[in-house]
């Protein structure tokens, strides 16, 4: 006789994963959206003063009667207008006839040997080892000569004097700690933020390699975060020091390789900079879209918000936090907080010609399943967003150095396009 098939019964884990799959799946194609939407309306505001570097401002003039105001053109186009236009138009059209299957065979087999390309962990040991060799070898020799910036006497007579009898303020004493020790040292206090530097640009790789699977990948954001005219003008600066950045990405590293040091180098990215407080919610998003079993996503979040608070609350009761905040929201100062992008970062032209293209294309891995396009969506539309908020509610001005981390994560963005694309 011959034996009846078994029937093959579902257990009730797989008959709820089968029923939450649509819900799953619908979700999965509107947060991308939803992120997108607001990300590049962020970054488009921003790209108005790139294109017309006289709109905004001309619209926030204050007009007097009787006076005849002399200002520029406002719809007179920046240095860099055409060039964004070209790259945008050129970079965008070839992905759309990649993803149509529209592009001549021979530049479909490049793509396709670009996204898939991968190199060995020797290979890309080497290669990592060389790029440090090459930058530390040229940045050194900025360590001789003098610090041109106006902060840097104030910067080192804080150093000089520290550590205090009692801190009762609010400063980046971990930026002080590490600046004191580079003088103690090595009698000059640019060594150790060079070092630190050089560690970014480390971090910066495995970080890379974590969320994409992709040794290739890191190299590439290293490559890119090295030809960075701004990360180059402040990483070797006493004035301006990455303590900041490198504390905070490297806080999302552990996500990954060791949670509890997660909260613990964000802490210590706080009284290096305190700005990055702010960074909360775009930490939060990129905590929830990692590949971490949700208790640990739990945990971490929940850890680190209670640090923030907790910091928040400390400083209010207890520091001098009144200098730099206004009483109210200026609009004018908000707007005007847009701009900031379009002169700070007119030297670093990858960033200006690729920014909107890059966008585009994080965007459309989200859609197909990598999660963390989303999250560099989030950090480079926060990064752009605090300009305008420390105009439009502190006095604080927008300087330079704050732009570090949108160098940061624009080459780390570049990385995720490169990902290990899921089976």
């Amino acid at each position: 006789m011959k034996k009846k098939p078994k029937k093959n019964f579902k257990t009730v884990d797989e008959v709820k994963e089968n029923d939450l799959n649509p819900i799953k799946k619908k979700n999965n194609q509107i947060i991308p959206w939803i992120v997108f939407l607001f990300s590049i309306s962020i970054v488009l505001i921003s790209f108005v003063s790139v294109i017309f570097p006289a709109l905004i401002l001309v619209s926030g003039t204050t007009v007097i009667p009787g006076i005849n105001p002399v200002t520029p053109d406002p719809f007179e186009p920046g240095v860099w207008s055409f060039g964004v236009v070209i790259s945008g138009v050129i970079t965008l059209g070839l992905a759309f006839l990649y993803f149509k299957q529209k592009l001549p065979n021979f530049l479909s087999v490049l793509f396709l040997k670009i996204f898939t390309f991968e190199i060995s962990k020797k290979t890309a040991f080497v290669i990592l080892l060389v790029l440090l060799i090459i930058y530390l070898s040229a940045s050194s020799v900025e360590l001789s000569s003098q610090e041109s910036f106006e902060d840097y006497a104030g910067v080192k007579n804080r150093v000089d004097s520290w550590p205090p009898n009692k801190i009762s303020s609010f400063e980046p004493h971990v930026k002080y700690f590490f600046l004191k020790a580079s003088t103690v040292l090595f009698g000059n206090d640019r060594v150790i933020p060079l070092l630190a530097s050089a560690a970014l640009l480390i971090v910066t790789y495995f970080l890379t390699k974590t969320i994409t699977q992709k040794r290739f990948a890191g190299i590439i954001s290293v490559v890119i975060l090295l030809q960075s005219n701004l990360f180059l003008v402040f990483d070797t600066t006493a004035s301006y020091t990455n303590f900041w950045i490198l504390f905070y990405v490297l806080s999302l590293y552990f996500v990954y390789k060791f949670w509890p040091l997660s909260p613990v180098s964000y802490l210590l990215s706080i009284p290096s900079k305190a700005l990055t407080a702010v960074f909360l919610p775009m930490s939060i998003y990129f905590i929830l879209r990692s590949d971490i079993s949700r208790k640990q996503k739990i945990i971490i979040a929940g850890i680190t918000t209670g640090i923030i608070c907790a910091g928040g609350i400390a400083s209010i009761g207890g520091f001098s936090t009144t200098s730099g905040t206004n009483e109210e929201f200026d609009a004018k100062e908000f707007w005007m907080g847009f701009t900031s992008f379009s002169y700070q970062l007119r030297f670093d032209g990858l960033v200006i010609l690729f920014m909107i293209p890059l966008m585009v294309g994080l965007f459309l891995v989200s859609r197909s399943g990598i999660k963390h396009g989303e999250s560099i969506m989030v950090f480079l539309a926060g990064m752009l967003l605090i300009a305008p908020i420390l105009t439009g509610f502190t006095n604080q001005t927008n300087q330079p150095y704050r732009f570090v981390p949108l160098v940061v994560f624009f080459a780390i963005g570049v990385g995720v396009l490169l990902s290990k694309r899921p089976a």
